[in-house]
Parts: C-alpha cells; sequence; structure tokens
C-alpha cells in the first residue's frame, strides 16, 4: 500500500520534503494542525530553527498528536531541528524537547551558515554507493542510549539514527537527489499501513 505521510509545515523546507516523499513511493501532505497530523500514517518534522518551532508549536496539540501518531504504531522522521525536537537531550543551550528519541544533540555544533558544508558518507545498509550529505546549521548528536541504532555516521559520528519508529537526520536530506533515506522512512511508515490493513475485519 501506499502510505500518507506528512511534512510538519510551519517552517524549514516542508516543500522539498514533500516532493522527496512522493518520489519514494508515499503520498506526501502538509500538516500544520494536530488534526491534520492524526489523519497520517508517519510524520516528517524538518528542519528550521529549533526554538522558533517550539514557539509555534506551543498550544497546537501536535506534541500530543505525534505521540498517539506512534501510539497507534506510526513512524516520525526529525531532520536537523526536527533531530532536536525529538532528542531526550539537548544542550547548547539547553532547551526543551519531546524525548521520543534516546540522544543527546548539541544545537548548531558543525558552526554558524557560512560553515554549513555538503559531503558524502558510505551508504552502509542503504547501498555500496556514498550517501550525499548536506549539513546546514546542523546539531551534532553527541550521545546514543542504548536502544538507539546509529544508521549512517560522518567521520565515526552519528548523524542518522533510529530507535524503534523514530527515526533523525542531522543533516537534510531533502536537499539531495538520492532518495535512499526517504525511501527507508516511507517502507517503515508502509509496515504500519500494512498492519492496519490486516486488522481490518
Amino acid at each position: 500500500m501506499t502510505p500518507t505521510i506528512g511534512v510538519l509545515a510551519l517552517q524549514g523546507d516542508f516543500a522539498a520534503h514533500a516532493t522527496a516523499l512522493e518520489a519514494a513511493g508515499a503520498r506526501g501532505v502538509e500538516c500544520r494542525t494536530a488534526a491534520e497530523v492524526a489523519r497520517v500514517d508517519g510524520l516528517v518534522i524538518p528542519g528550521g530553527e529549533s526554538t522558533t518551532l517550539l514557539r509555534l508549536l506551543a498550544g497546537s496539540g501536535i506534541e500530543q498528536a505525534v505521540r498517539d501518531l506512534l501510539g497507534r504504531g506510526g513512524a516520525v522522521f526529525g531532520t536537523c531541528a526536527g533531530a532536536i525536537l525529538l532528542a531526550r537531550e539537548v544542550a547548547a543551550p539547553a532547551q526543551s524537547s519531546w524525548g521520543l528519541l534516546d540522544i543527546a544533540v548539541e544545537r548548531n555544533a558543525y558552526g554558524r551558515q557560512v560553515e554549513s558544508f555538503e559531503g558524502a558518507v558510505p551508504g552502509g545498509r542503504f547501498g555500496p554507493e556514498p550517501l550525499p550529505v548536506v549539513f546546514i546549521r546542523a546539531p551534532r548528536i553527541r550521545r546514543v542510549g542504548t536502544d538507539v541504532e546509529t544508521l549512517l555516521a560522518l567521520e565515526g559520528e552519528p548523524i542518522l539514527v533510529r530507535q524503534g519508529r523514530v527515526l533523525a537526520g542531522t543533516f537534510h536530506p531533502e536537499l539531495a537527489a538520492d532518495r535512499r533515506v526517504h525511501r527507508a522512512f516511507v517502507e517503515l511508515t508502509a509496515r504500519k499501513g500494512a498492519a492496519a490493513e490486516a486488522r481490518r475485519p
């Protein structure tokens, strides 16, 4: 089945994520309210500025909608600021977060906007070809919990991790032409949709 995956469209390049999801085999839709999140099988939380994102989310009910999404077997993918939001611990400076993923992140740890960069990392489970990565004022993952799996690393540091149905990356996969990361998230989300179909009478 084709999963419906929302992209939180409050800030960041949400349109590029929706395009990438469509190319990866999902139906991509923009979400701005808790009610819209309640109707999707998975959700991408894109980059942007994490403190601004927290202000935009305050009182929206979206955090609870995301928790409900995971509770019914859905999946969530946070990139850059989205990864900060999902983390259990945030530093430099400390700020509140949702704590859905057992990692500690340091904000803007790769430097300022002018120090943004592009590169490539070994594809690992994504295949033999190197995978392009784009970093823009990116956080660094400083700690991963025992139940957190590192899927991609840059010079030994995790840049894409997963715990259960929660995925987080410190780079911007939507800004590269390679769709392997989005395809993996679509496949993760589709497993929820297939299970839901199997439960129907």
